[in-house]
């Protein structure tokens, strides 16, 4: 299996984490591709960088997909998920609903476990588009502004677990989801010392992708997600009109 892995935000520390986490927990024959948004934020936080991250996705995957065999979004909240998948033949599978899934398996209510306050509104939504809402105990997040997203992991780990722990006392989270790229393999390093379920998302999609590739599923002809109808366009690039019109 060939496996296209992008981050739709600019910092390749992260891109760096989401690989080394992708390559711990993927089948030895599965091959692993990752690539960094080429314009955009940091990391996102909001509705409108969510909106610069889909698009920077859309264009290394409309350049990508027909070399793979599945595509995962890489930012938790999923941005341009439902939309690639109109228009690509693969499996497209994003970090958090991967997540989702994965934590609706292992207990009845989950928590999120966040890097910042104003992401929340984002992922709530997220959450709800994905018909969950009733099952989300709380979103916990980090006070303070991230200063360097490579390290968040090292600078905030007693804060991060003081969370888990709220959320599982306060919340009555029965799992609980580490979010974010940023946050990639904390769930792994941290298990022991939390007293429930631990899901990540970029471990959860390697493994969806994974299982969505051995099913054999196929792109879907009819319905909401068939391919949009052809139509003029402009100032697109070569890659994205290829996509939208793949027979011109």
């Amino acid at each position: 299996m060939k496996l296209l892995i992008i981050n739709p935000n600019i910092s390749a520390s992260v891109t760096s984490l989401i690989g080394e986490e992708s390559q711990r927990i993927a089948s030895p024959s599965t091959e692993i591709t990752m690539m960094t948004a080429e314009l955009g934020v940091a990391y996102i936080e909001t509705r409108f960088e969510a909106m610069i991250g889909a698009y920077a996705t859309a264009e290394l995957a409309a350049r990508h997909a027909a070399q793979h065999d599945a595509i995962i979004v890489a930012a938790f909240g999923d941005p341009g998920l439902a939309a690639l998948r109109e228009v690509l033949d693969i499996p497209v599978l994003g970090l958090t609903e991967s997540a989702l899934m994965s934590a609706c398996m292992l207990g009845q209510r989950f928590s999120i476990i966040a890097i910042s306050r104003r992401i929340s509104a984002w992922y709530r939504e997220t959450v709800q588009t994905n018909g969950l809402l009733d099952r989300l105990a709380s979103i916990r997040t980090l006070d303070q502004r991230v200063q360097n997203i490579g390290s968040i992991q090292n600078d905030h780990a007693e804060e991060l677990k003081a969370l888990c722990m709220q959320a599982i006392e306060q919340d009555g989270a029965d799992v609980l989801i580490i979010a974010g790229a940023p946050l990639a393999g904390l769930a792994r390093t941290i298990a022991a010392d939390i007293p429930v379920p631990l899901v990540d998302g970029v471990s959860s999609a390697v493994r969806h992708a994974e299982s969505l590739f051995a099913l054999g599923t196929h792109a879907p002809r009819l319905g909401s997600f068939a391919h949009p109808p052809i139509k003029p366009n402009k100032g697109l690039s070569p890659a994205i009109q290829n996509i939208l019109n793949p027979q011109a």
